[in-house]
């Protein structure tokens, strides 16, 4: 949508600039005079081309960042607009930067800053938007900021151990392959032209093996036609419900992994909750924004049910007690946070519980895939040394 650049006059006779969203400038002057703006000079500029490079996109670690600093601020009653204007400044990623600039101005031209962050939903989750909107709506902005970037804080440091535990199984394994690619298409075919000259039975994993070896010298390009079609049709099957729905069931059903799966989704639904109930969002609300947040087909089928059962009179734990892909220790402490009237704390303990049953399971990770690791190592080496040692034994033996 265009943006245009404003000078107006306030009803008290103040020169006041900004910028406005609008489908073209007749609108815009119609919202600014809704305002009551009389307009002095209004011009469409153009939003920079910063935001859209790739090399300088947003990361979830710069929104944390940004929603800590913004909620110290507001914490020490400093106006938003000026709040904002200060983090243009301390904002290192430039879009993020250029974004913020924007927000300023926006709702320095009387927007709301829910709808300013709403209008920039790849930056700004409807989780994050609606967390705000609800601190606008009871005036408990601070707070509310507060609850957030607390809890964008702890989702974050959740991931980021998690990626770090894979980095060394993922760096093994990848190195592992380079070498093994290696070795299929320049070693070994010099090593099995040798040996198949010498004539004679040539063992199954000789043959497996000189098969593929030749596979993967001469028709290369056509394993990569062939990965690249599969990596292409597994993402657009991954995009339609049906596709998303199985490859998300089959994640929480993995062995080793699914368990892992299953309490981040947990984690994210319960952090979640407990953060927009705390804001003030009327539950029904909050099991809508924490379906989309979870990250998982399953549950978020599970929780937009249940979402549905609780605006036909149900409560939460009726529908998750039925449910095999939830604990039956949640749906039990739901049960006394709906009874009790104390479902933000519940759900704050629960996600505490499950937050440390990840950190002891990425760590119990860890040290099981490092021996997983070595035997798979031990495996690829030994069939390989023996597709080329056995015939070569044998051929010592003809002599």
């Amino acid at each position: 949508m265009p943006i245009f650049k404003y000078k107006a006059k306030t009803s008290e006779g103040n020169i006041k600039s900004g910028m406005v969203e609008a489908s073209n400038q007749q609108l815009a002057i119609s919202t600014l005079s809704d305002q009551g703006l009389k307009i002095i000079e209004i011009k469409q500029g153009q939003r920079s081309l910063l935001r859209f490079n790739p090399l300088n996109r947003v990361k979830p670690k710069d929104v944390v960042i940004f929603s800590r600093q913004f909620s110290v601020m507001i914490s020490a009653s400093i106006p938003v607009v000026q709040a904002l204007k200060v983090l243009i400044d301390q904002t290192a990623n430039p879009s993020l930067k250029t974004i913020v600039a924007e927000i300023a101005d926006e709702v320095n031209g009387g927007s709301k800053l829910s709808d300013t962050l709403g209008a920039r939903p790849k930056i700004f989750s409807e989780f994050y938007v609606n967390v705000v909107r609800a601190g606008e709506t009871s005036g408990k902005l601070d707070e509310v900021l507060n609850y957030l970037a607390d809890e964008m804080e702890k989702d974050y440091d959740m991931m980021h151990k998690i990626r770090g535990a894979m980095i060394y199984p993922v760096f093994v394994l990848v190195g592992l392959g380079g070498v093994g690619g290696v070795m299929v298409v320049w070693v070994v075919p010099k090593l099995t032209a040798v040996i198949a000259e010498s004539g004679g039975e040539l063992p199954l994993a000789t043959r497996i093996l000189m098969v593929v070896s030749d596979i993967a010298a001469n028709y290369w390009w056509a394993v990569i036609i062939a990965v690249a079609g599969f990596i292409t049709a597994f993402k657009y099957y991954g995009r339609t419900k049906t596709g998303r729905f199985q490859i998300d069931f089959l994640k929480i059903k993995m062995p080793i992994f699914g368990n892992l799966f299953q309490k981040i989704a947990l984690v994210r639904f319960t952090r979640s909750m407990q953060t927009l109930i705390a804001g003030g969002v009327a539950i029904a609300s909050s099991l809508k924004i924490a379906a989309d947040v979870v990250g998982n087909s399953v549950y978020k089928d599970l929780i937009l049910r249940t979402k549905d059962a609780v605006e036909s009179g149900s409560s939460i734990s009726s529908v998750f007690g039925e449910s095999n892909h939830i604990p039956k220790m949640v749906s039990q402490m739901l049960s006394v946070g709906e009874k009790t009237g104390k479902i933000d704390v519940i759900l704050e303990r629960v996600t505490d519980f499950y937050s440390r049953e990840i950190n002891n399971l990425v760590a119990n990770l860890v040290t099981l895939m490092e021996p997983l690791i070595m035997v798979l190592m031990g495996v690829g080496v030994g069939i390989m040394v023996a597709a080329i040692i056995m015939p070569m034994y044998n051929m010592a033996n003809q002599f």
